[in-house]
């Protein structure tokens, strides 16, 4: 395994890769990573069909040298043909999240985390390229013990649960079966500027009500813990296991547990809100929230997160506070993110 000490993702020296190509990168993170990478004097192509991602996200990127925004789908037909490159590093952010329900769109789901996937290894394979894939920590069984969606083959969590294990698994078998410098880490919760507030869980939802002067809802007693991880501390870790050769899987997540209610009376505190957080009952499906396992990232990455839950909630709500209205899309309608729970 290459030692990752000589580079420092948060722009102290230079990134190793000459050209970047990051599929969904026009969602929350990815645009945090196309930012990363331009500051530290990479090329970025940014690839993302915007099913659930802004252009705007990526808007303030338009015109600095070296970037170039792809509107195409990943897992769309000639899609790895029409990527020019030669890339030296491929970030795959456009899969699923296991946690997701988009029963809607299950096909959709499993094309992005099969084809998509391929595809992106393709390029990598064609041009040398380090290959990471975003995925998604397993998700819990519910509170019965069982798996998700055992008696549903098409239930809503299964398609995402199904289209991030082929993905991980067509991953590890192209690094086992052809030598492929390919790599997987798995996101947990992470938050920051630029995250959508409209798709519920924490600490999106009680951000969204409290700057809407609503009242803030605290699910059940407000005692489940809720792992978090600021979004410049996520990008870290990404780069990080980047820059290195590991094949097994690296878990990036915040270490910090903060509960329900102590995330509802922070954010209360932050946007000056008028009302105490209302405990309302949980509608959840009883899953435990996974909880990232990160001393593989510490010890062989160097991986620390360094922006604490009060810090980060904190930068956030400004951040949320000064967002513009949205911006209008090329048909003149409001550029509105789906809903829905997907990185892309």
């Amino acid at each position: 395994m290459m030692p990752t000490a000589a580079f420092s993702p948060r722009g102290e020296s230079r990134a190793p890769w000459g050209r970047v190509l990051v599929t969904g990168g026009a969602g929350f993170l990815g645009s945090h990573l196309c930012t990363r990478l331009l500051d530290a004097g990479a090329e970025v192509d940014c690839l993302d069909n915007l099913s659930t991602g802004r252009a705007e996200k990526v808007a303030h990127l338009a015109g600095r040298p070296g970037f170039r925004f792809l509107e195409r789908d990943v897992s769309g037909p000639g899609c790895a043909d029409a990527l020019p490159g030669p890339y030296d590093l491929v970030l795959h952010l456009a899969v699923p999240d296991s946690r997701a329900a988009r029963p809607e769109r299950p096909v959709d789901v499993l094309e992005a985390g099969s084809l998509g996937t391929r595809a992106a290894l393709a390029v990598a394979g064609r041009d040398g390229a380090r290959f990471l894939l975003a995925s998604s920590p397993p998700v819990c069984p519910d509170a019965r013990g069982g798996a998700p969606d055992d008696a549903d083959p098409v239930g809503p969590h299964r398609a995402c649960a199904d289209a991030v294990r082929f993905a991980e698994s067509l991953v590890a078998a192209h690094a086992a079966a052809h030598g492929a410098n390919a790599g997987i880490v798995r996101l947990f919760t992470g938050y920051g500027p630029g995250m959508r507030t409209d798709g519920g869980g924490m600490p999106a939802a009680v951000i969204e009500q409290a700057l809407a002067g609503r009242p803030v809802t605290v699910p059940g007693d407000g005692s489940r813990r809720h792992p978090l991880c600021y979004v410049d501390d996520m990008v870290d870790g990404i780069l990080l296991v980047a820059a290195g050769r590991s094949v097994r899987p690296v878990d990036i997540g915040g270490d910090e547990e903060p509960t329900a209610a102590e995330i509802a009376r922070v954010v209360t505190e932050l946007t000056g809100s008028d009302s105490p957080p209302v405990f309302v009952e949980d509608t959840g499906d009883g899953r435990a929230e996974p909880r990232p396992v990160t001393g593989f990232a510490r010890e062989i990455f160097g991986w620390l997160p360094s922006v604490s839950w009060r810090d980060g909630l904190e930068r956030t709500v400004a951040a949320l506070r000064e967002r513009p209205d949205p911006v209008p899309t090329a048909a003149g309608g409001p550029a509105e993110e789906r809903t829905g729970e997907w990185r892309a």
